[in-house]
C-alpha cells in the first residue's frame, strides 16, 4: 500500500494556517507528517495539529525535503519566491494567493466545481481563488450547470477579516473609540474620532462602510473586483463571461457577502432554481423571508457551506435571478478550498479516494 503523503503548510502561525490546522485536525486524516513552515522568526514554536504539538520549521529549501504536497497560505510575494522551489523539490503546490491564479499553465480550482482541473499542472502548482469569489462560486457553478450562466453583476459586503489581522485589529479599535457615543449623526464626525487608526483601510469601517477593496487598477477599478471578474471567468471555463463586481467593505470580523445579479440562456424559475441550490454539493439554501430566515455572515461564521437565500427572479428579466450569498471567508474562503484541493493531489498520489483516511 502506498505510504500516506507528507504535507507542508506553509505560513503554519498565519490567521489563515490556524484555521487550516483546525481543519485537519477535523476532517478524516489523509497524511502522514505534517509538516509545519512559517517565517524563520517564527521556528521553534509550537503548534497544535492532529491532537499533537509540531515544532515549527524555517521557510527555507530543506523545508521540503520529502515532502508530497505543500500548501501555501502567505502573501503573494512569499508564494512568487517559494512555491517554485517547493515544486522543483519534488512537492505539488497548492497556493492560496493571487501569485498563480492568471497563470494559464496553474489550474484554478474548487474542487466542487472542477475538481478535475488538478491534474493538469504543468508547473506543479495548483492554485485557489481568492475568498470573495470562493464566497459565491459553488453556488453559482450549481445554478450554471442547470441554466447556462451568460452574465453576472455582483456586489461584496466583505469582512475585515479579509484583510488579515491588522484588518481585525483596525475594526475593534476603531469600535471602542465609537462605541456608547452619540457618533455616526454628523459629516465626518466617525473619521475625526477615529483619526489615524484607519488601519489598512482608507476610511474608517466602523459604524460605516467602505466601497473600496484592494488597489486602483484601470478606469477607476479594484484590483479586487478585476480579481473577481477573472477567477469566476476561469473556474467556470467562461473566459468571456460578462462580469461586474463591486467590493465594499464592512463591519464585520468573518464572513463575506454578496448580492448576485445572474442572467442565464433561458427563462429560469424560483422553484428550478432552489431545487439545484437545495442539492448541490458545498451550499446551504436558507431562503424563508416569511420567517426571517436568511443567511447572514454572524450565523455563518465558522461552517463551511456556501450559504444562498433571498432567492428571486428579477421583476424585469424572466432569465435572470437576484440571490444572496454568505461563506465564511477563512474557512471555505481560504483553508477549506486550500485542504479540499490537497486532499485531492493525495488521493491521486495514494489511489484511495478523497475523504478516505
Amino acid at each position: 500500500m502506498t505510504p500516506r503523503p507528507t504535507l507542508a503548510v506553509v505560513g503554519a502561525t498565519g490567521a489563515v494556517g490556524a484555521v487550516m490546522l483546525g481543519i485537519l485536525s477535523q476532517r478524516a486524516d489523509v497524511w502522514g507528517e505534517i509538516r509545519l513552515v512559517a517565517s524563520p522568526r517564527s521556528a521553534g514554536r509550537k503548534l497544535t495539529v492532529r491532537g499533537e504539538e509540531v515544532e515549527v520549521v524555517a521557510l527555507g529549501e530543506e523545508a521540503f525535503d520529502g515532502v508530497d504536497v505543500a500548501v501555501f497560505e502567505v502573501p503573494e510575494e512569499v508564494s512568487a519566491r517559494w512555491a517554485p522551489v517547493a515544486a522543483a523539490r519534488g512537492a505539488v503546490v497548492v497556493d492560496d494567493s493571487d501569485a498563480f491564479r492568471t497563470d494559464a499553465d496553474v489550474p484554478l480550482v474548487v474542487p466542487e466545481v472542477n475538481a478535475h482541473a488538478v491534474r493538469s499542472r504543468p508547473r506543479g502548482i495548483v492554485a485557489g481563488p481568492g475568498c470573495t469569489t470562493l464566497s459565491m462560486i459553488v453556488a453559482l457553478a450549481a445554478l450554471h450547470a442547470g441554466f447556462g450562466l451568460r452574465g453576472l453583476a455582483v456586489s461584496s459586503y466583505q469582512a475585515v477579516s479579509g484583510a488579515g489581522r491588522a484588518g481585525v485589529e483596525a475594526l475593534r479599535a476603531q469600535l471602542s473609540l465609537v462605541a456608547g457615543t452619540e457618533l455616526g449623526t454628523g459629516p465626518g464626525d466617525v473619521r475625526r474620532a477615529v483619526g489615524e487608526a484607519t488601519g489598512p483601510f482608507p476610511e474608517p469601517v466602523a459604524l460605516n462602510v467602505v466601497p473600496w477593496v484592494g488597489s486602483l487598477r484601470a478606469d477607476g477599478w479594484s484590483s479586487e473586483e478585476m480579481r473577481v471578474r477573472a477567477e469566476s471567468r476561469k473556474v467556470l471555463g467562461l473566459p468571456a463571461l460578462p462580469v461586474a463586481v463591486t467590493c465594499v467593505r464592512v463591519p464585520v470580523v468573518t464572513g463575506h457577502s454578496l448580492t448576485v445579479h445572474a442572467r442565464f440562456q433561458d427563462e429560469v424559475t424560483v422553484d428550478g432554481a432552489r431545487e439545484i441550490l437545495a442539492t448541490a454539493p458545498g451550499v446551504v439554501l436558507c431562503d424563508d423571508p416569511a420567517a426571517g430566515e436568511f443567511p447572514t455572515p454572524a450565523d455563518v461564521v465558522g461552517t463551511d457551506p456556501t450559504w444562498v437565500g433571498r432567492v428571486r427572479r428579477a421583476l424585469d428579466d424572466p432569465s435572470a435571478l437576484e440571490l444572496f450569498v454568505c461563506g465564511d471567508n477563512l474557512r471555505k474562503g481560504a483553508a477549506l478550498n486550500t485542504v479540499q484541493i490537497a486532499e485531492l493531489v493525495a488521493a491521486e498520489i495514494t489511489g484511495r479516494p478523497p475523504g478516505r483516511g
